[in-house]
């Protein structure tokens, strides 16, 4: 789930004050994110993508040369902002050509919000219901096929997609959507991926193809105890691949401008998605 409570504590190893200095300053993902010595060159642009609603614009960066596997990024509830780039920038340096979408285009060009330490919660939870299991689908279609339009892509290779909070049931949805080319997704403390509703993602399970990691906060996990029995199940009756594990982190540990970024449990998760892409998406 997404909601206050959720981020209401600081961050484990960087304070509340530490993170709005160094985001206003525009250098705290790249502050928070070891570098790499094995990272390739990118290319970043800003992209607008034609779908059934509109016109969604995005942020595309991928290596400098050549064609590669495409990944698909669902923000948090905070959407499009300087940390997601950040974020999408470190994984095309890893060999992936990265889509990371403005989820509220319908409403506003991103951002919508700067970073999400100082923005109250409140002033993002319209935007979020603006959004619905028709509007994850058709944004799914579009943007699945204008990246498989794009040079960048290689379209021999499955595509990934991963997403965060309010991101992870759109996830869900986009590979069961489109299970020819979706190899890999990801959800790292994905709000309602297992509901009581008819339309709940987890009941799409068996319409994918891919391998999952799912990444489930402390206290996500203590509110639905269940929920990680119920994907476990769902996927092993499916017989799919998928990692499924609780951190010891709160709700939005892992973008690195919440205020309960922890940077240890972070880079675990991240390195587990790039072991993930390496298997699937080869």
């Amino acid at each position: 789930m997404c909601d206050q409570d959720h981020f209401g504590e600081d961050a484990k190893k960087y304070s509340r004050r530490d993170l709005g200095v160094m985001v206003s300053a525009g250098i705290g993902a790249a502050l928070l994110f070891p570098s790499s010595a094995h990272a390739v060159e990118v290319t970043e642009s800003e992209v607008d993508i034609k779908t059934p609603d509109g016109v969604c614009d995005a942020y595309f960066v991928t290596p400098k040369n050549g064609a590669h596997a495409a990944v698909i990024v669902w923000p948090d509830i905070f959407g499009l902002r300087p940390a997601f780039r950040q974020m999408g920038k470190r994984l095309a340096e890893c060999g992936y050509s990265v889509l990371v979408v403005n989820p509220f285009y319908r409403s506003k060009k991103a951002p919508v919000a700067q970073d999400a330490s100082s923005t109250p919660i409140q002033d993002v939870f319209p935007l979020a219901r603006t959004l619905s299991e028709k509007t994850h689908n058709d944004d799914a279609k579009a943007l699945v096929a204008w990246l498989d339009a794009q040079p960048q892509t290689d379209t021999k290779k499955k595509i990934g997609t991963i997403g965060y909070c309010m991101g992870g049931p759109i996830v869900m949805r986009t590979a069961a959507l489109v299970p020819e080319r979706i190899g890999a997704g990801g959800t790292f403390h994905g709000g309602g991926l297992v509901t009581q509703k008819p339309d709940s993602p987890h009941l799409l399970i068996p319409k994918m193809k891919a391998q999952f990691l799912i990444c489930i906060a402390e206290n996500d996990d203590q509110k639905e105890p269940e929920a990680k029995n119920v994907l476990k199940d769902s996927f092993a009756q499916a017989n799919l691949p998928a990692e499924i594990e609780v951190y010891k982190a709160g709700h939005g540990w892992c973008p690195p401008d919440t205020k309960v970024y922890n940077q240890e449990l972070s880079e675990k998760a991240w390195a587990r998605l790039l072991v993930l892409f390496e298997n699937a998406l080869a």
